[in-house]
């Protein structure tokens, strides 16, 4: 049996909750081809029919487009000296019995595993052929509130008070490596869980490596790796800022009027929005909560969070109007915004300009 980490201070048994995010239309993905165990162009990654894989009790869904992250884990499971192929094909086994046995999913809940001995293999059905496109993501259940957006790599072991083995973490580097180029993704996008959830995981020194991680990872694929930065709101504070968290929360379903002011209200939605993507819920937003609350806006766009970013951008002298509509005059105020931080010109308010927009 397979332990997991919990969402909490200890490491215990994972009960990862599926993603919060609605899903449109899906598909079913192909399941695995027997014997094909390499991403093109990328590392060897051991496909669900290659460490045999039980097929899964539903369907399998499919987005039509591509993750936005990486979130890192660890197992909590025992730091095994067993380093072999073959153990690493009996995790992948046990981590998938447990979690449809036990916790009753369909398949495996992360995306990809990565043993002690450094091997790689899929976790649920499809993820390899996603990535091998490019084009989409499997949706999963390893990080509440992101599982339509981020893929999940689980690397076993118990990395609290210890570090991952040197081998496995250049697996670690050579696998996000490869997605982001797959998927055209940044280092800085990549993350841990406890960035978002109310979890140990991934375990206090993996995720102190994660800075390590951005940085060998930029190395080869070029970019910034510095991840976003994100103020810490509360009640009683006003501003702009406070203006842009009630319009994101607005645009999540929270009834509240947008007047910059940190009160009871603006308290209690953000700790509704903190209880539902199971991160801390204290009323205090900070990076979990950004993070969790900020999506990509572009070109075509509308609604709430455009607001946001169109004051934002007025705050910051680019005069925008404020209609919820992204459009050419918006863009061009992105691209001026970036063009003064330093930040890829493109006119898409990923997680760091949103960052930068209101630090």
């Amino acid at each position: 049996m397979t332990a997991f980490d919990r969402p909490g201070p200890h490491p215990r048994r994972r009960a990862v909750l599926t993603g919060t995010l609605a899903v449109g239309a899906a598909a079913l993905l192909p399941l695995a081809t027997p014997g094909r165990a390499r991403a093109a162009t990328g590392p060897v990654i051991a496909d669900c029919a290659t460490w045999g894989a039980r097929q899964p009790s539903g369907s399998v869904r499919t987005l039509p487009t591509p993750p936005q992250k990486i979130i890192v884990h660890h197992t909590a499971t025992p730091n095994v000296t067993d380093y072999s192929q073959s153990h690493a094909f009996d995790l992948a086994r046990s981590m998938q019995a447990y979690q449809m046995d036990d916790e009753r999913w369909i398949d495996t809940g992360q995306h990809f595993t990565i043993s002690r001995g450094a091997h790689v293999v899929e976790g649920r059905h499809g993820s390899l052929a996603a990535l091998q496109a490019g084009t989409r993501h499997v949706e999963s259940a390893h990080c509440s509130g992101q599982n339509t957006v981020a893929v999940g790599i689980e690397n076993e072991g118990t990395y609290s008070t210890v570090d991952p083995r040197s081998a496995q973490f250049s697996a670690l580097v050579d696998l996000c490596a490869h997605i982001c180029r797959q998927y055209g993704l940044a280092a800085y996008q990549i993350y841990g869980h406890r960035d978002f959830n109310s979890t140990a995981c991934p375990g206090d020194r993996l995720y102190a490596l994660l800075p390590q991680l951005r940085r060998d990872v930029a190395a080869r694929i070029g970019g910034d790796p510095a991840a976003p930065v994100w103020p810490v709101l509360r009640s009683g504070d006003n501003g702009e800022r406070v203006r842009t968290l009630q319009q994101l929360l607005i645009g999540r379903g929270a009834g509240l009027t947008a007047d910059g002011a940190f009160g009871p209200a603006t308290d209690a939605a953000v700790r509704d929005f903190q209880a539902a993507g199971r991160a801390t819920a204290d009323g205090i937003a900070g990076p979990q909560t950004w993070n969790q609350l900020v999506a990509p806006a572009r070109r075509g766009d509308s609604g709430e969070a455009v607001k946001a970013v169109q004051g934002q951008l007025t705050a910051h002298g680019i005069a925008t109007a404020v209609d919820g509509a992204f459009g050419p005059g918006t863009e061009a105020g992105v691209v001026r915004f970036q063009g003064t931080r330093s930040l890829p010109a493109d006119g898409i308010v990923d997680a760091r300009t949103w960052s930068r927009l209101v630090v």
